[in-house]
């Protein structure tokens, strides 16, 4: 049975329905120029034209960088996603009720079905060069982290696509440095902060209060039936028997995913269907969904990012740890956007602590989900150290590879001092244990 509490969401982000009678200047004139930006967590990784990084304060080098990064580009986890529109298209197909956009919509999810069988939410070929790309940069931006036979302890979630991306991005490092001393891990044992889930925060991201929150935020932004008309003619045969919140939905999902595979690199045409107005409304109502489940939303209790409260302790104690033993190297961690996204939002970085209980607000104040987890979004801590016994270092934050801040003031930003954000960090993990009422 259908979960028919997010059941509003999808009617909405199915948006589809939607024309919108104004539209904001915003995330709307990059989705006019490109449409992938739609795409939200099956974003691909966006490596064109990184920005040149801030120079470090004199005397100060990389030593050591502290790194959460998602799987590379996957495909679609399961059948579900195509199954349910290809059951329905095809059903209407052999009735005579499909359009021709209808039929080259059943077409193109039977290619997605022959193209992901047996390789549901597999890591693909272009998921692999994304990791491997990402640490040849690591390594070219900050050299000295790598020098002679510096450590690299790697450890990714249980799920194979995150242990593969660990592979790919590894393999990649020794290739190019040798002598580096790298481990390798994927284990359960690393689940409690690799990927922990607190399911009661969970079940609370979209309480009563959150749920009228959402449901008032999409009925604003969807007014007609274009789409009915689109994929079928007969509007009666529609209304009886097609689930079309369902079916336009998993269309526009569909669509969007198959940017992660070689063969979905090219044009899209069932992605071509849908108007910029339209793809828009996907995007606003998917970013709001993303801060229901991974911000502080002030409608569900403002505690959802408090679901990485050991990954970020555990994020302090290991880069303690090489300060205090004047070590160098890299810690990986590989695993999913459900984590990347609230550790960013716990973090407080580039704003997305942002407290509201308002959605409308979200876009204006740059909370967007999709800069934050697209396929290997990762998050890289930064640090540098005039010498060994340099017992203060200096961090700098890296999103996905462009520089980013926290709310601390700093007289070096882009660079902060380490005891200033370990503390600031301790603090938001203080606060989390005090929410939870977890003993310290």
């Amino acid at each position: 049975m259908r979960n028919k509490q997010i059941r509003p969401l999808l009617i909405a982000v199915v948006l589809l329905l939607g024309a919108m009678q104004s539209v904001a200047q915003s995330a709307f004139s990059i989705i006019e120029r490109d449409r992938s930006f739609t795409a939200g967590n099956y974003g691909v990784y966006p490596d064109k034209d990184l920005p040149r990084q801030t120079a470090a304060p004199k005397g100060y080098q990389p030593f050591y960088i502290s790194h959460y990064g998602r799987h590379g580009s996957r495909y679609l986890n399961d059948m579900k996603g195509y199954k349910e529109p290809y059951k329905t298209l095809q059903k209407a197909d052999s009735l005579g009720k499909l359009t021709a956009v209808g039929k080259m919509a059943l077409r193109e999810i039977k290619a997605y079905i022959d193209d992901a069988e047996g390789r549901w939410g597999d890591l693909t070929d272009f998921g692999g060069q994304q990791q491997r790309d990402i640490a040849h940069r690591m390594l070219h931006n900050f050299p000295t982290v790598f020098q002679h036979d510096a450590f690299i302890d790697a450890r990714s979630t249980i799920v194979t696509r995150c242990a593969l991306s660990m592979g790919a991005f590894v393999l990649q490092l020794v290739k190019e440095r040798p002598k580096l001393q790298t481990s390798m891990f994927n284990s359960y044992s690393d689940m409690w902060y690799l990927n922990y889930q607190n399911k009661a925060l969970r079940d609370s991201a979209t309480n009563y209060h959150a749920q009228k929150a959402i449901n008032r935020f999409i009925a604003k932004r969807w007014r007609n039936h274009r789409l009915t008309n689109l994929f079928f003619n007969d509007s009666i045969y529609v209304q009886k028997h097609v689930d079309l919140m369902w079916t336009v939905y998993y269309l526009m999902k569909a669509a969007l995913i198959q940017q992660n595979s070689q063969e979905g690199l090219g044009l899209n045409p069932l992605l071509a269907v849908f108007t910029s107005e339209e793809l828009y409304v996907f995007w606003q109502v998917e970013n709001a969904w993303s801060y229901l489940h991974s911000g502080f939303c002030t409608r569900n209790g403002g505690m959802q990012p408090y679901t990485q409260l050991n990954l970020l302790q555990k994020i302090i104690s290991e880069a303690d740890s090489v300060i205090a033993y004047k070590q160098r190297g890299a810690s990986l961690r590989f695993g999913h956007e459900t984590v990347l996204l609230p550790l960013v939002c716990l973090m407080g970085i580039n704003g997305y602590d942002y407290k509201t209980g308002n959605l409308d607000e979200l876009e204006p104040k740059g909370w967007w989900a999709n800069l934050v987890y697209p396929m290997a979004g990762n998050l890289q801590i930064v640090f540098y150290r005039k010498n060994e016994a340099d017992k203060d270092p200096l961090i700098k934050l890296l999103l996905n590879e462009k520089e980013a801040t926290l709310p601390l003031s700093s007289d070096l930003a882009p660079y902060y001092r380490w005891s200033d954000v370990r503390n600031f960090l301790l603090k938001r993990v203080a606060d989390g244990q005090s929410a939870l009422g977890i003993k310290r």
